[in-house]
């Protein structure tokens, strides 16, 4: 029987805020005009969200961030399947925290860790 996985965002990764449009260009072409100038704008001179706290790894403005800054709303901006957005969620978290923090870094065993949890546990806060 194959494993279920659940996409959860842990605490202490950042990885999705990493916007720099020379490495996320596939990103930024799912955004409409508006988005594609507000996501510019959160670009920093370092690739990363202005919003960005790199000393605690997390967001400034979690609560009022953007729409395409929800992963869980990524599957709908790519067009992919209502089925098939918890796989593509996990897909896209391992490979921005691969790129940011190498696959067998300990952000990457945390992930791996949460998608694995119970529902009722849940890590969020990036």
């Amino acid at each position: 029987m194959a494993e279920t996985l659940q996409w959860r965002c842990i605490s202490g990764c950042g990885s999705c805020c990493r916007l720099d449009p020379g490495e996320r260009n596939e990103a930024l072409e799912a955004l409409d005009e508006e988005q594609q100038q507000l996501y510019l704008s959160m670009v920093g001179p370092d690739g990363w969200c202005i919003h960005f706290d790199t000393g605690s790894s997390s967001c400034r403005i979690y609560e009022e961030r953007p729409v395409f800054c929800r992963v869980e709303n990524l599957a709908q901006l790519f067009e992919v399947p209502a089925e098939e957005a918890n796989d593509f969620a996990i897909a896209c978290c391992r490979q921005q925290i691969r790129c940011e923090h190498g696959g067998r870094g300990m952000v990457m065993k945390r992930f791996e860790q949460a998608i694995r949890r119970p529902a009722e546990d849940t890590d969020r806060q990036p």
